[in-house]
């Protein structure tokens, strides 16, 4: 299991590498070993909150397929070990992220106030702008 938050974990077996060749630095290395990798994440197998797969679906966008499949690809760096960490890490911060509940907006209403300050301010410029027009002359 691997734990996203301290109340939610994602099973093993919902996670998915494939190893491919990485375009980047690498000299020769580049040629020979496949050291990109690409994680694959099935949401649906991994039993979250209905409004946490909502949330992850808006954040993942063009990283989540039709199926419901999560897709992170990491080669910037010349080792697997290390492509690795950073597309789990970069999985991991996703979740966190969907795990997170927005605050709920409680609705307020404005003052009488700045109800006052707006009708001043809408007055002032409302003579202001008055001032500008031009009067026909009485000649």
């Amino acid at each position: 299991m691997i734990r996203v938050t301290h109340t939610l974990a994602i099973p093993e077996g919902s996670l998915s590498e494939r190893f491919i060749r990485a375009s980047g630095p690498g000299g020769q290395n580049v040629n020979k070993v496949a050291t990109a990798v690409e994680l694959r994440f099935d949401v649906s197998d991994a039993r979250l909150p209905t409004d946490m797969v909502q949330r992850l679906a808006l954040l993942a966008g063009r990283q989540l397929t039709l199926d419901g499949i999560v897709v992170i690809t990491a080669d910037t760096h010349r080792s697997q070990e290390r492509n690795r960490a950073e597309a789990r890490a970069r999985l991991l911060a996703l979740l966190r992220r969907a795990a997170v509940r927005p605050k709920r907006r409680i609705a307020t209403r404005p003052t009488k106030a700045s109800r006052e300050r707006r009708l001043d301010s809408k007055a002032r410029t409302s003579k202001t702008k008055s001032l500008r027009r031009s009067r026909p002359s009485l000649d």
